[in-house]
């Protein structure tokens, strides 16, 4: 090989190499605002359980000092919901194993609901005992109800007072029993159904298992089927 030749290679090799340093070096911030983007889209999904309008900024710095990523998953810690101040966790699959987490600020501007009375235990909850408030529903207290559907006709179980959100657990079921209620039973077998009567030991709404003391004495379990009504479990 004449120097000439040589020379040039070696020139060609130079720039190849500075080309694929380069490309790398492209590819990883590429990676890192794509990653990024998909940790919004991960969110924007995770917040449409929420009628409402989401809105996310996000601190993604440690992702410059990761590796290269072309394959990830994003996830929230166990149990965790969405809340206004949070972390998700991003974790690469390829081309190596690596994970860390994002930051992120949320909040979801949407409508909930209040009563314009103080509504006390027994009392059902019709629509024009509610009044509609507009806020951040992230900010809200865990196991506030917002969509109305699960709100009106419900029948409270304590004291709601005016004004205040209402939570899940202020609310029961119309079709539910109540423990101590006199219940009426129904078991089915092949060719034939039984009835009779029973005390409820437990509360319980419509599809939930409790427990029943049947007119016999005998503690069997039964299915709620409504306000007044369970099946004996064979």
């Amino acid at each position: 090989m004449t120097l000439y030749r040589l020379l040039t290679c070696l020139c060609l090799f130079t720039l190849g190499a500075t080309a694929s340093v380069r490309a790398q070096e492209d590819v990883q911030a590429l990676s890192v605002q794509a990653m990024q983007d998909q940790a919004q889209d991960y969110l924007l999904q995770q917040a449409q359980m929420y009628p409402g309008i989401a809105t996310i900024t996000l601190d993604a710095s440690r992702l410059h000092a990761m590796p290269a990523c072309t394959q990830n998953q994003f996830f929230l810690p166990s149990g965790q919901r969405l809340r206004s101040r949070m972390s998700i966790g991003v974790r690469c699959l390829s081309p190596q194993s690596w994970s860390t987490s994002i930051g992120a600020t949320l909040s979801i501007q949407g409508h909930y609901y209040v009563p314009n009375r103080r509504i006390n235990p027994g009392e059902t909850i019709h629509q024009d005992d509610l009044l509609e408030r507009e806020g951040d529903l992230l900010a809200l207290a865990n196991g506030v109800v917002i969509n109305p559907e699960q709100i009106i006709g419900y029948v409270a179980s304590q004291r709601i007072p005016l004004g205040s959100a209402i939570r899940a657990s202020a609310l029961r079921d119309p079709q539910s029993i109540m423990r101590g209620q006199t219940v009426r039973t129904v078991a089915r077998g092949a060719g034939f159904v039984a009835t009779g009567e029973g005390q409820a030991l437990q509360s319980g709404a419509p599809g939930t298992q409790i427990q029943i003391k049947a007119s016999s004495g005998q503690v069997i379990s039964a299915t709620v089927l409504d306000a007044s009504t369970v099946q004996v479990v064979l």
